[in-house]
Parts: structure tokens; sequence; C-alpha cells
């Protein structure tokens, strides 16, 4: 095991083809090119870039539902678990918030009924949600607290590294500072790894130890933080520090 690492990517290609024209001509589409970085544990590592650069493509290839790629990618944990830019369409809106939760327990198989509830109720706590929120639905909730729920959802099976796919961006600013002050808690008490995707550069700099600068599908920076926010090298990471002045 790499000493420290819990994710290497490396070398990581991939490309679809699309049809264009009156005929149908196929079209390839380089989405990502030769991607390579690593996720320390305990670190929180920014992913930054426009929409359509690959983020997305890149966090679904992590998380085992994209094939047909080259490359390497090599966990040193179980698989990461995700939290959803849009908690409302993440959450079955037919299921209670228990029945949500204890989703991924069941799966598990290794937990009897009492034993999965103990750990929504614990989880619920630690979210800062009550226990009666076990038997509401989704649109009995609040936007801020429907996140809760998600990030509930994804820390319950004891991940170790987790990918927040713009987790703050639907939700309006005083409830974004409480759900990154939530994050960075559970950062710390349960000794997660964030890949924190994000178009937002002051929201990266609040939580992020490093990031990455991702353009048309190649990472073009990365850099600590600081580093990066202080002295960025590549002329697109100083537009996207530009735009969020």
């Amino acid at each position: 095991m790499a000493e420290n690492k819990i994710l290497e990517v490396k070398d990581l290609c991939c490309s679809y083809q699309k049809s264009v024209g009156l005929f149908g001509k196929k079209e390839t589409r380089q989405v990502l090119q030769h991607v390579t970085f690593d996720i320390h544990s305990g670190e929180v590592l920014g992913l930054v870039g426009e929409s359509g650069c690959g983020k997305t493509t890149l966090a679904r290839a992590i998380l085992g539902m994209l094939g047909g790629y080259s490359g390497q990618i090599i966990h040193h944990s179980r698989r990461p678990q995700m939290i959803f830019q849009d908690p409302f369409s993440a959450l079955n809106p037919a299921r209670t918030v228990g029945w949500i939760l204890e989703e991924p327990l069941r799966i598990y198989g290794k937990y009897d009924a009492a034993e999965r509830r103990c750990r929504v109720e614990e989880m619920l706590e630690q979210v800062g949600l009550s226990a009666s929120c076990m038997s509401r639905r989704p649109h009995e909730l609040s936007g801020g607290q429907r996140q809760r729920v998600c990030i509930a959802s994804a820390l319950i099976v004891w991940p170790r590294l987790v990918i927040a796919d713009e987790p703050v961006s639907a939700l309006d600013v005083t409830i974004q500072a409480q759900i990154l002050q939530l994050l960075a808690d559970l950062r710390q008490q349960y000794e997660l790894s964030y890949l924190f995707i994000s178009h937002d550069m002051n929201v990266v700099y609040q939580l992020c130890d490093r990031v990455i600068v991702m353009k048309e599908g190649q990472i073009v920076e990365q850099a600590a933080v600081d580093e990066l926010f202080a002295h960025p090298q590549h002329e697109y990471t100083r537009q996207l520090l530009r735009a969020a002045e």
C-alpha cells in the first residue's frame, strides 16, 4: 500500500463517440486526457474547472460508475461515497429518511434491524438532525436538511474517501456556510479525505488543502491552496481567480 495515499489516479484517459452531421458520422471526443493525481489520507483535494471540462466524468470513473477508460484508478480503502449537488434529486422521494439511511446498511448485510436503527440515529445526530426526521420524506425537509441527509447517507458505511460534487451550490449562502462547517467537522471526527468538486474558488479556498485545475479534460495546474491562490502558474487558473474576485 502506498504510504499515506488513499487514492491514486494514473494516466487516466476517457473518450466517447457521438454522431454528427446528416449521416451520423461518428466523432470521438476526448473527455479526460492523461489525468494523474493522488489524494492523501485526511486531505481535502479541490477539483475546479468550467462546466464540461471532465470533472463529473472523473468522479464517475473513481466511483466505478464508468467503464471504457485507460489508465489506473487505485483505491487504498473501500470504494468512496458521493455527496451530490442536488440533494432533492439524490434522495428517493417515496421513502422516509430512516429507510434511505438504512438501505446501505441492509445492502452491507452485517447488521440487524436494531443495530441499523441505532446507526441511523447516531448518524443523524452527527449531521445535526434529530431522530424525528426518520419518519419524514425528502419533500418535508428544507434544502439544508436534505443535504445533511445526503451527507449522512454517504458516511453511514464508514468510507474513508468522499467525493463531494458541488455540494453547496444549490443552497443559499447562510446554509452553504453551515454545510461547509459540517463537512470540516466530520473530516476531523472521522479522519475523512474529500475530493471536493466546485466552480466556486472562494469555497475551495475555505475548505481545501490542495487544488487541481482542469481544463478541457486535462490537469493544467495543481498546488497547495495557498500557493495556487498567491502564485497561479497557468493563465486559466488566473482567469478563474479573477472571476472569483
